[in-house]
């Protein structure tokens, strides 16, 4: 139950946090660090992820313990945990890879140091694009263990800095269609003071779960989003972008809640 003080007090927000192999610890704890500061909230995810083909993964694993590749780069855990389970299928573990490592992201890092490895390379933000420029020049094959959806510009940016890029689908992406847990009858009545994204996929696929209520002339709430590639996928989609989270995390993602909205007027204790 919402508690009736805290930062959030009062508000209700609807959350989109991917299901599926997504098990990530951080984002799951979304939904209970909302209540926990008062609010009410909705989930329905807005994709799915489900597991990529496992020959590719495997080849990968193969050659980054044959020291084929130059560099490993990780930007999200389910990506880490891809390859340490193919690694694992051809009877090796992290720490057997040959290769130099980068890692964007708190729960890409965590990920890695729980399986024994940890990073090279670390930038100084959380984003993709942060992680393009940090890459040094250098000559030599690079492994992006990606979701099957993820936009190319990190492999350009690694490309131009003169590395040959290779990509495997870590995991593969599915739109949800339906909104779920009661998120709808809040849409339509309008309760709904802000939506979180956690990536530009999670806001494609709540367009496509709220079309019906859009058609009807429904208006959608503003966003709270974890960075800023995925509030610019929002702003090109009509919504309006309340918040961004600084850092791009979890945590993050609820402070820019509470700079956005704060606990209801009605719910402030009276002085």
């Amino acid at each position: 139950m919402p508690h009736s003080e805290g930062s959030l007090a009062g508000r209700v927000i609807v959350e989109t946090r991917p299901t599926g192999l997504e098990a990530e610890d951080e984002e799951l704890t979304l939904p209970n660090s909302l209540v926990d500061r008062g609010a009410t909230v909705f989930s329905t995810p807005a994709i799915r992820l489900i597991a990529a083909p496992r020959r590719p993964l495997d080849r990968a694993a193969r050659d980054l313990v044959a020291g084929v590749y130059d560099w490993a780069l990780f930007t999200s855990r389910t990506g880490v945990e891809a390859i340490y389970f193919a690694l694992a299928r051809v009877d090796a573990a992290f720490p057997d890879v040959k290769a130099r490592i980068a890692s964007v992201g708190e729960p890409t890092m965590e990920a890695l140091r729980m399986f024994g490895a940890e990073p090279d390379l670390v930038p100084p933000t959380f984003t993709t694009s942060a992680l393009g420029k940090a890459m040094p020049r250098g000559r030599g094959k690079a492994l992006l263990a990606r979701a099957d959806i993820a936009p190319d510009a990190l492999e350009s940016a690694i490309a131009s800095k003169g590395w040959t890029t290779v990509r495997v689908d870590a995991y593969r992406t599915r739109l949800v269609k339906r909104l779920r847990g009661g998120a709808a009858a809040a849409l339509r009545t309008n309760r709904v003071d802000a939506v979180t994204f956690t990536s530009a996929s999670t806001v494609e696929g709540f367009l496509l779960m709220t079309r019906a209520l859009r058609d009807k002339g429904v208006a959608m709430p503003p966003a709270v989003c974890i960075g800023p590639v995925t509030a610019a996928a929002a702003r090109d989609a009509g919504l309006r972008v309340a918040a961004v989270a600084r850092p791009h995390t979890i945590e993050g993602l609820v402070a820019a809640l509470e700079r956005a909205l704060g606990p209801r007027p009605s719910t402030r204790k009276e002085r």
